[in-house]
């Protein structure tokens, strides 16, 4: 019998609203799992890809990852990986530092063989480039074979790569696809082309407003049979708040509700829908933070009147930013680009010599597909499409069918 805990989507680094103590709270779920995996004396830690969030962590994310790392090492237990749509670089991947060091396993066409099982990797790969993959694994000799991958696959909601054309496609049997993208936990089993096991293990951290279920992990046994477990972590209290108002109710009633739960160190989400007066988000929040709650956001549904202006509290303005320039359909490089020009840390007086090498290195490289439109060269990303679900990384897809920007830069 073989016991591995299959995580993913740690996004380590995501400052969620832009408060150090979130990018501090997405170490510590990562933290736990590591935890319990040497508690249960586990035969790996599995992970699925999005150790970060974003392809430039930086060093303290990497330091912090290095540290959860090191517990697992010293504990004589492998960390095997992929790499996904956030972290994904054009060169090296942060992995393969972690690799070098001995702190982790990239997993690829070649079996790890744990026990009786069988790891092999597919990293995460943009739509535009999946018609050429080639899926030649090399043979092994154990009992079961398990694929780790990255990205949103049929037959789940919102796939767009269909993980039963990659099990017929393989030209090894799989017994079990772990699964990383999809910040929601979901499970299934296909009987073609085979008999195999699906299996997403959602996000270790909430990130976004709509990742309301509790957050966690699978533990996977192998033996005659494969059993998937999910088990939860303890991570920072979400309240969520959904008001209804009624006509005559405004800001009263909406305290009320509010009111009516420990706020303490929470990130208060507050969604209001039906009739009812304008309300201005801003009281709402400063309420919640009377009342010692970490961060509050307040969304209005409804539609607004000319019967008065209501205040508009954006959760991430720097995302708000990305996602419209998303929306515009820019290759790669063009977004490169920008992201160099307007919200790099170049100095102003070195941006045009930086343009200018981003430039040539774009140039030399022709068949990188950087002068594609974003349609032709990108993939969705992770999550529980986030897109889908409007939160904070905008698209939950990553998180989303959501791909934002920092996605392919």
């Amino acid at each position: 019998m073989t016991r591995v805990i299959h995580t993913g989507d740690t996004h380590l680094g995501y400052q969620q609203y832009h408060r150090p103590e979130r990018r501090e709270d997405f170490l510590d779920a990562f933290r736990q799992v590591a935890k319990d995996a040497i508690d249960d004396d586990v035969a790996a830690v599995v992970h699925a890809g999005d150790l970060f969030h974003d392809r430039q962590p930086t060093l303290p994310d990497i330091m912090g990852a290095m540290s959860v790392l090191q517990l697992l090492d010293d504990a004589d237990i492998p960390f095997l990986a992929v790499v996904g749509n956030h972290e994904s670089k054009r060169d090296a991947q942060w992995l393969d530092l972690f690799e070098s060091l001995g702190l982790a396993i990239r997993l690829g066409p070649e079996p790890v063989e744990l026990d009786d099982v069988a790891f092999y990797g597919l990293d995460f790969v943009a739509r535009a480039k999946r018609d050429d993959l080639e899926y030649d694994f090399i043979p092994h000799d154990a009992e079961h074979a398990v694929l780790v991958s990255h990205g949103l696959f049929q037959p789940f909601p919102h796939g767009d790569w269909d993980a039963q054309e990659v099990l017929a496609e393989a030209n090894v049997a799989f017994d079990a696809v772990l699964l990383g993208d999809n910040h929601k936990p979901q499970t299934k089993q296909v009987d073609e082309p085979h008999e195999a096991w699906l299996t997403y293990c959602g996000s270790t951290e909430r990130a976004s407003a709509d990742e309301r279920d509790e957050r966690g992990y699978n533990l996977v046994v192998f033996d005659d049979d494969i059993d998937i477990r999910r088990r939860g972590l303890d991570t920072r209290e979400f309240v969520f708040v959904d008001v209804e108002l009624q006509e005559g109710e405004g800001a009263k009633r909406v305290r009320e509700r509010v009111g009516q739960y420990d706020l303490t160190d929470a990130v208060v989400v507050v969604s209001i829908s039906g009739e009812g007066d304008p309300i201005a988000p801003a009281t709402i929040e400063e309420f919640a933070d009377d009342r010692s709650a970490l961060i509050a956001r307040v969304t209005d549904h409804r539609e607004l009147t000319d019967e008065g202006d209501v205040d508009v509290s954006f959760a991430d303005p720097d995302e708000a930013v990305r996602e419209r320039i998303r929306d515009l359909g820019l290759s790669p490089a063009a977004r490169d680009l920008d992201e160099t020009i307007r919200a790099s840390k170049v100095p102003d007086s070195n941006v045009a010599d930086a343009v200018e090498e981003r430039v040539q290195e774009f140039a030399a490289d022709a068949d990188s597909g950087a002068f594609q439109s974003a349609d032709e060269s990108e993939g969705d990303t992770d999550g529980q499409p986030a897109s889908a679900s409007g939160g904070e990384m905008t698209g939950e897809s990553d998180d989303d069918g959501q791909v934002t920007m920092e996605d392919y830069l």
